[in-house]
């Protein structure tokens, strides 16, 4: 009896490895639209949900998201508590020190967004106002940048709708942020914007711990996905109105 237990107990606990082993944990933020942001039922949608779903059909995962702020999301990585990060993610050099990325799955640049009517147009006329970033984002690490040309003031906030509420509401001039994701709130909130044509970005990617075996699927996952049209058909989908 206690040997039929004992290889019970084993049955179960190989089922429960095998059972974790097939879950691909993927952590976003969901407050970046088209990339992702939650619909009306609440479910977290978007061109990076959709893409990440792709990947883990590829690769016979089932596909487990954590929604987080953006700024944690590395951390998420390097402390293994998400195997992949998904969130409209720039492939910086800085955070390839503390994370692997995939291949560029997409580009878009930078914007300033301002409200309607606002005497800001260029990047001279940023000069003494306050810039609105989202913590961690490449824009935030743009804005530093900019400050070595341009007197302006920094405020960084922790989402892109907080963000957007800061510029209604006038708490700051400007909102630095993605080009396709301005572009979205410049027509769902009738505001106005000019691009930045300082920066050239590196590319979103998917992020992954160090040395995650990963990579390389991934890699190649994205690279069938260019080659059959289906990263076009998602950026048919969710970015065509934007670009």
């Amino acid at each position: 009896m206690a040997v039929l237990i004992g290889l019970f107990s084993f049955v179960l606990v190989g089922c429960s490895n095998e059972e974790k082993e097939e879950v691909l944990e993927m952590a976003t933020s969901a407050d970046f639209a088209p990339f992702e942001s939650r619909n009306e039922e609440g479910d977290i949608v978007g061109f990076d949900i959709d893409l990440a779903q792709h990947i883990a059909d590829e690769l016979g995962y089932e596909l487990k998201i954590t929604d987080m702020k953006f700024d944690g999301l590395v951390g998420a990585l390097q402390n293994d508590r998400v195997d992949m990060v998904l969130a409209g993610m720039s492939a910086t050099e800085d955070r390839a020190e503390n994370v692997d990325f995939s291949t560029a799955y997409n580009h878009s640049g930078e914007m300033f967004l301002t409200l309607e009517g606002s005497e800001i147009a260029s990047l001279e006329d940023i000069e003494g106002k306050t810039v609105g970033v989202q913590l961690g984002t490449i824009q935030q690490e743009g804005a530093k940048k900019l400050q070595e040309d341009y007197d302006f003031e920094i405020k960084a906030v922790d989402n892109g709708s907080v963000l957007i509420q800061e510029l209604l509401s006038n708490r700051i001039d400007v909102a630095y942020m993605d080009k396709a994701v301005a572009t979205g709130y410049m027509e769902e909130q009738d505001l106005a914007g000019f691009d930045d044509p300082t920066t050239s970005s590196p590319g979103m990617a998917v992020a992954f711990p160090k040395g995650s075996e990963l990579v390389d699927e991934v890699n190649q996952v994205l690279a069938d996905a260019e080659e059959s049209g289906y990263l076009q058909e998602l950026k048919d989908e969710w970015l065509s109105e934007e670009e």
